[in-house]
């Protein structure tokens, strides 16, 4: 591994610690979007041993987000044109694709793979570099993939749930999964040099807050707990592709969240 590629990895640390910062509120947004079958259960069972300390960390993450992620993201939303705002989103998850079909590959699935190489080769020779998502009219929906879903295939049991400064919502398995998709498994992001490496990851991240806006006001009762439930199921929906049994916290007094309800 060169010094500049070396750099680019480290840098990505940092970075995927911004974007994650609202991986509960992107769990909850498509949980909205991808309503599960009437017949497969839908609770989802880890522990919170560590609620307390989650709590303060959750209310200092979420100062981070009003106070300076969500102006910005709202100022971008207020002044790009939807066209442009969509454009922006489809150009970043074509650059996901590569990861997707890496790890499509790790859990043995073949035709998610095939789907994954499909909609990068489609979207980035038709669509503009992926500027236009021509891959869903072929009948190629997105397939998300990482490494922290590789592990729960793998067996890898999630471990208890995890609220870290600017990590937000996680879990010991989700969180390796971040560092290897971000340190080992190849990525596009490599191939970009500096500067631009980091204009493109800042308007990353606050393009996929400022998608995250409109759901908000769908959040109900106890932030801690609505974002947890919401993080816990788009996690276990993910790994067991819809297929979720387990209840959680079934025990407590928290307020579930269903993905039915939706």
């Amino acid at each position: 591994m060169n010094e500049n590629t070396l750099r680019r990895r480290v840098s990505l640390l940092i970075i995927t610690l911004a974007l994650t910062l609202t991986h509960g509120q992107v769990a909850f947004a498509q949980n909205m979007q991808e309503p599960v079958a009437e017949s497969q259960e839908t609770r989802v069972h880890t522990e919170d041993p560590f609620e307390n300390w989650n709590r303060k960390v959750f209310a200092f993450n979420d100062g981070v987000d009003r106070w300076f992620l969500r102006p910005v993201a709202s100022a971008y939303r207020t002044v790009t044109p939807t066209i442009v705002d969509k454009g922006v989103t489809n150009f970043f998850s074509n650059l996901g694709e590569i990861g997707n079909f890496a790890n499509s590959l790790l859990q043995g699935k073949g035709e998610s793979a095939v789907v994954a190489f499909g909609r990068f080769t489609y979207n980035t020779v038709f669509g503009l570099g992926g500027f236009f998502d021509v891959a869903t009219a072929f009948d190629l929906p997105e397939r998300n993939e990482d490494f922290g879903q590789t592990l729960g295939i793998w067996g890898v049991s999630s471990g208890p749930y995890l609220v870290l400064p600017l990590l937000g919502p996680s879990t010991p398995r989700h969180t390796t999964g971040l560092l290897t998709d971000g340190f080992v498994l190849p990525s596009p992001w490599d191939e970009v040099d500096y500067p631009e490496w980091y204009y493109l990851r800042a308007l990353q991240i606050v393009d996929i807050r400022a998608d995250l806006i409109p759901a908000e006001n769908l959040i109900s009762g106890d932030r801690y707990s609505f974002m947890r439930s919401a993080f816990l199921q788009r996690r276990e929906f993910l790994v067991n592709d819809g297929k979720i049994t387990e209840d959680p916290f079934a025990n407590g007094n928290d307020e579930d969240l269903m993905l039915e309800d939706f």
